[in-house]
């Protein structure tokens, strides 16, 4: 759909939205688009889901569940939570397990009253821990949760970070070891959270690495190279082609914007739904 085509029909729809009292009308395209809540917490949470059910988002990104009502009263899905969860403690240490356990029990049945998708979780730090048994630890913690979160509808995504700039030592920072993770668990409620930003730092080739294990993906963040900022002509990958191919996939999770915008924040929002809308 050419560009000029595609905003007359986003502002249709938001327009349409208002008048008929349904304030969430998700985007025209075939990947449902979100957005993490940090990147903009400057803005009132109510202002931020007014703007985004108009601008035709789904959902919302790492909102806990106190604000889950004011997502609903847009539309809005909490479409990725993140509850206790740390980064650095993950299920790659032993110790962490029951811990860790108890949390997602817990997240994991407040997600499926409200009909929440996703919860997220992490590896952790190696802290001297060899891949190898990161990676058994990790296949051992997560099956202790996968039949809640397969009774339950949940599913619990562990996030794919890089090592290299954001997230020293961390374990899950290549495709290859988290779904090998994945494959050890053998669940359909436990899969990645695939952060292009973070696997175009560490490894690049996302298109290609995105067909070959989409089974094993549940979600995705998204997030310019270099800097976490607008999907923009300063970045290094062609989002909009990168959006194609995981619709053309038939990619049914959400599609989230976790980029730290430099410029008007709502602004740039608008436009990284408007070219990721394939």
């Amino acid at each position: 759909m050419p560009v000029m085509t595609r905003r007359k029909a986003l502002l249709v729809s938001a327009s349409a939205a208002a008048i008929s009292g349904l304030t969430a009308t998700p985007a025209a395209g075939r990947l449902k688009q979100s957005v993490a809540r940090w990147c903009y917490s400057k803005i009132p949470l109510d202002d931020l889901c007014r703007q985004a059910a108009e601008m035709g988002l789904s959902g919302i990104d790492l909102v806990d569940p106190p604000d889950w009502p004011t997502l609903r009263k847009y539309g809005l899905t909490p479409a990725m939570v993140q509850g206790e969860a740390k980064i650095p403690t993950g299920w790659n240490h032993k110790e962490n397990h029951d811990a860790l356990e108890k949390q997602l029990r817990v997240l994991i049945a407040q997600a499926a009253e409200a009909k929440v998708p996703n919860v997220i979780t992490f590896s952790g730090n190696r802290r001297g821990m060899s891949d190898d048994e990161g990676k058994a630890n990790c296949i051992e913690g997560l099956r202790r949760i996968k039949k809640v979160a397969e009774d339950s509808g949940v599913t619990v995504c562990m996030e794919l970070l890089n090592s290299k700039i954001n997230h020293k030592d961390y374990q899950a920072d290549h495709t290859d070891w988290g779904v090998d993770v994945m494959k050890g668990v053998d669940s359909p409620r436990v899969k990645l959270l695939y952060d292009i930003y973070h696997m175009q730092i560490m490894e690049g080739d996302i298109i290609h690495t995105i067909r070959d294990n989409i089974p094993y993906i549940a979600h995705f963040h998204t997030g310019g190279v270099p800097g976490r900022h607008e999907l923009d002509d300063t970045q290094e990958l062609q989002w909009r082609t990168v959006a194609k191919a995981i619709a053309d996939l038939n990619f049914q999770g959400f599609f989230a914007h976790e980029f730290v915008p430099t410029k008007d924040p709502i602004t740039s929002l608008r436009q990284a739904v408007e070219l990721c809308t394939v």
